[in-house]
C-alpha cells in the first residue's frame, strides 16, 4: 500500500497544502529528518525569507535523497517561523517544491530559533514501503 491520506468529510476541509492524517504501511522504512535551516553546505545563510525557505526545502531533500527516499515519501512536516508576515512568502516556495504531494503538517510561529538570524525550521518524518 502506498501511504493512504485521511481527510474525513465530517470535519473542515485542509486549508493549505496538506491532508489531515497519513497512514504506512506496515514494514515501512522510518526516517525523522531533524529541522532544515536555509544555510548552504559552506555555512551561508541565504537572504531573505524566500532565499531561507528555498535552501532549507532543498537541504531537506537532501538529506531524503541520501537516505534514498523522495518528497512523495514525506508523510509529516513540521515548519516554525519566526515572523507572520511570512506565510505568503513561505507557501509560495512550499508550493514550488512540493508539487502535489500532501502529507500531514503543523506550522508553528516562534519567537525565535536556535540561531536570531533564521527565519524558518522545517522537520520532516518520511517513510518509504
Amino acid at each position: 500500500m502506498a501511504h493512504k491520506k485521511h481527510n474525513p468529510k465530517t470535519i473542515a476541509k485542509p486549508v493549505s497544502a496538506f491532508s489531515h492524517a497519513m497512514e504506512v504501511a506496515p514494514g515501512a522504512r522510518w526516517l525523522y529528518v531533524s529541522g532544515q535551516v536555509g544555510t548552504s553546505a559552506k555555512g551561508k545563510l541565504s537572504p531573505g525569507i524566500k532565499g531561507q525557505c528555498d535552501r532549507a526545502w532543498r537541504n531537506l531533500i537532501a538529506v531524503l535523497k541520501a537516505a534514498d527516499m523522495e518528497l512523495k515519501d514525506v508523510v509529516k512536516i513540521t515548519v516554525f517561523l519566526t515572523r507572520p508576515e511570512d506565510l505568503t512568502a513561505y507557501r509560495e516556495v512550499r508550493d514550488r517544491h512540493l508539487g502535489r504531494v500532501r502529507p500531514a503538517w503543523t506550522l508553528v510561529f516562534v519567537s525565535q530559533l536556535a540561531n536570531p538570524d533564521w527565519l524558518v525550521e522545517i522537520e520532516a518524518v518520511a517513510a518509504k514501503c
